[in-house]
């Protein structure tokens, strides 16, 4: 029984020191205690100070994003219409601006002009044969009723008289061919415009529907924009359309037209954009050249739109968030999807109300839930965007 009360007092000690700490323990979740907690956290000091300020309502531009190549309006080809003439002249090259009519390059002449003349000569001989012919036709004519020439003679006389007459025509003919002939020895510009491609080389002998140039007509250029087919319906001709060009000049042209058909591959269609004139290849330093790649923005018009400064963007994991200010200063962060630009403002597509207080400046620092303090900061961009 000893031992077994000598066994059992280390058992006791050890109860009494779990009751005691038991009652420690206690003592540490007094009500006493929990006010001093609540008193702490009230005394929590703000993650960071910001500030804030409220989407404004816009009106911002509706703009339909397109690429494409510039492109002459209109091409011609100037070809050679002699045949088997040695070219002598070559008066233009590339780069150069033409008018209507202005002669381009020369053909040799010494074989036409010697045609020429023959044919004038066979043209006074048929007229002098004809001439003999007629009044032999008259005199016939006068002896028809006295009975002198038989029917057959008289038929004869009127026979050869209008034969003279076709080979005058004929004669004739042929001097237009070689006057005309002598006319292609000289190649003239069909319109006005600058040359695009020169291919004649003097001394070359050129057969008929050779191209010697090329040309863009009246200098016009257009850009041809691909756009996908279910942007076609918000386009029509007439449309405004600002076209960048690879040097960052910027002109502003309008749709000529909308293609009829789609691309069955790229399932898109071409829009004809106007260039205007000063951007044309006749103007000096042309911002826009035939073949280049050019980016463009289709005007719209304009429709309503809530936006925050680009400050209150906050993209993470590529994704845009923003960060509202709820009444106990803590934040809430938002999801949200940034729609159009206009400065240094971002149109927001759903996900606040206009009266939400968002935070703006510091609003990358700050994660879910932060408590901030925050300082009033009107914004001079948004209050310029409202008064428009």
């Amino acid at each position: 029984m000893k031992n077994l009360k000598t066994k059992l007092q280390p058992v006791a000690v050890v109860l009494l020191a779990v009751f005691a700490i038991g009652g420690t323990g206690i003592a540490l979740y007094s009500p006493a205690t929990q006010a001093a907690d609540d008193k702490k956290a009230a005394t929590a000091k703000p993650a960071l100070t910001v500030t804030t300020t409220k989407p404004v309502a816009a009106r911002l531009p509706i703009k339909l994003a397109a690429n494409g190549n510039v492109a002459a309006w209109q091409e011609a080809s100037v070809s050679s219409e002699s045949n088997g003439l040695r070219l002598t002249e070559v008066r233009v090259n590339v780069g150069d601006v033409v008018k209507a009519g202005d002669v381009l390059a020369v053909f040799s002449a010494d074989t036409v002009n010697a045609d020429l003349a023959q044919a004038k000569a066979a043209v006074q001989e048929a007229e002098a044969n004809a001439a003999d012919a007629v009044a032999n036709a008259a005199r016939a004519r006068t002896l028809q009723n006295t009975g002198a020439l038989s029917a057959q003679q008289i038929s004869q006389y009127t026979t050869a008289e209008q034969t003279a007459n076709a080979r005058i025509a004929s004669a004739k003919a042929a001097l237009a061919s070689q006057q005309l002939r002598l006319k292609y020895t000289k190649v003239v510009a069909p319109d006005s415009g600058v040359i695009s491609a020169r291919s004649a080389t003097v001394g070359a002998v050129s057969g008929p529907g050779t191209e010697l140039f090329r040309m863009i007509r009246q200098g016009r250029l257009e850009w041809r924009a691909e756009v996908v087919a279910a942007d076609l319906r918000n386009l029509k001709t007439g449309t405004s359309a600002v076209v960048k060009a690879a040097n960052g000049s910027e002109v502003t042209g309008k749709v000529r037209m909308i293609a009829p058909t789609v691309d069955t591959q790229t399932r898109s269609a071409l829009v004809y954009v106007d260039l205007p004139a000063s951007a044309g290849a006749t103007a000096k330093d042309a911002p826009f050249k035939a073949g280049m790649f050019a980016s463009g923005q289709f005007e719209l018009g304009t429709s309503d739109a809530m936006t925050l400064p680009q400050q209150a963007i906050v993209v993470r994991d590529g994704f845009s968030f923003v960060f509202r200010l709820n009444a106990d200063q803590h934040v809430s962060q938002i999801k949200v999807q940034p729609g159009r630009r206009l400065g240094d403002r971002i149109e927001v597509l759903g996900g606040l109300t206009a009266d939400s207080q968002v935070v703006v400046r510091g609003a990358g620092f700050l994660n879910d839930g932060d408590l901030v303090n925050n300082v009033a900061e009107s914004s001079p961009a948004a209050a310029k965007l409202a008064a428009k």
